[in-house]
């Protein structure tokens, strides 16, 4: 099956092009952005070194339809979907910082946490809490973006007295953040999930706060199932997961941690194939909607190429 796993296109007005782990964003008049879903995958930092089929479909259009269904709750990016993965919008200049938020204690805080850390980015944490513990409510724990490798933690004071967001602005982004995981908690509630964390990314444009990015897909997000979370929880069971999870998980039996001298372990199209299957799992999971593959696969980029310029004509017509 055919993948995406490399864009290099010449749009009209097209000023600069970047290549990030997954998407490619094209800058158009400085004013518009061409956000290119890949079926690129990523784990431990690192691009696996074959695509998943219909990937980059499953990621844009969750990312779509969340970016719909809070639209009433902040401003965001979004304008049209001209592609099944092709996302275009407004140009904003974005922050140097992931906004992420965390209802459970799981993943890397409860790594921390088991290691005697009560305190992350200058959030205290209770005493004698568990894995997968509910917080008695949602904590946010933001990073600061770095160029290359891990995102750094860090907190809102140093966000605020480095310079990095002013003190209104942080404010707007850390109201809109509470807003938008309520309301991503609610609409997973009737999918029968739990929306665990998530992060979200906000950027300026003319003088306004914009939510910008992907919101709520299995890439930024982690979701449990609700029906047997309590009972596993009790019994200090592993939770049944709806995320990416299962990929870092074959990466570590296969030894395979982004860590000095290991190899990555071959990826077959069987294993491929599979991987396909669960992001359509995981996109009918959280949307409670049938997935239906793009049809037009034979050229996926001369595809995306025919419908974004279509678009962008549109437009200026």
């Amino acid at each position: 099956m055919k993948a995406l796993t490399k864009t290099d296109f010449r749009f009209a007005g097209q000023k600069s092009v970047y290549h990030g782990k997954v998407r490619d964003v094209y800058n158009i008049d400085d004013d518009l952005m061409v956000m290119v879903a890949t079926d690129r995958i990523s784990a431990f930092d690192v691009i696996l070194p074959k695509g998943i089929p219909f990937k980059g479909q499953v990621l844009n259009q969750i990312a779509a339809k969340f970016l719909d269904a809070t639209s009433d709750i902040c401003p965001n990016w979004k304008l049209a979907t001209p592609d099944p993965q092709v996302t275009v919008g407004l140009k904003c200049e974005g922050f140097r910082v992931e906004m992420i938020i965390r209802g459970i204690l799981t993943g890397s805080a409860w790594r921390d946490y088991q290691k005697g850390c009560r305190e992350i980015c200058s959030v205290k944490l209770p005493e004698g809490m568990r894995e997968n513990e509910r917080f008695p409510e949602p904590i946010i724990t933001p990073t600061t973006k770095a160029d290359e490798g891990h995102d750094l933690n860090i907190s809102k004071e140093e966000i605020i007295a480095q310079g990095i967001v002013s003190a209104e602005d942080y404010a707007v982004m850390e109201d809109y953040t509470r807003k938008l995981f309520a309301r991503g908690q609610e609409i997973a509630a009737k999918q029968g999930l739990i929306l665990v964390d998530t992060k979200y990314e906000f950027g300026k444009r003319d003088g306004k706060v914009y939510l910008i990015d992907e919101i709520h897909t299995p890439d930024s997000s982690r979701y449990f199932y609700a029906d047997g979370y309590e009972e596993k929880f009790e019994k200090g069971e592993p939770q049944k997961q709806l995320s990416k999870e299962f990929v870092r998980q074959w990466l570590i039996e296969h030894d395979f941690m982004n860590e000095p001298g290991q190899t990555m372990p071959e990826i077959t199209d069987e294993y491929a194939e599979s991987v396909s299957e669960r992001y359509i799992e995981l996109y009918e999971g959280i949307t409670g909607e049938k997935f239906d593959k793009a049809q037009d696969v034979s050229d996926i980029n001369d595809r995306i190429e025919k419908n974004v310029s279509a678009y962008l004509a549109s437009r200026k017509g």
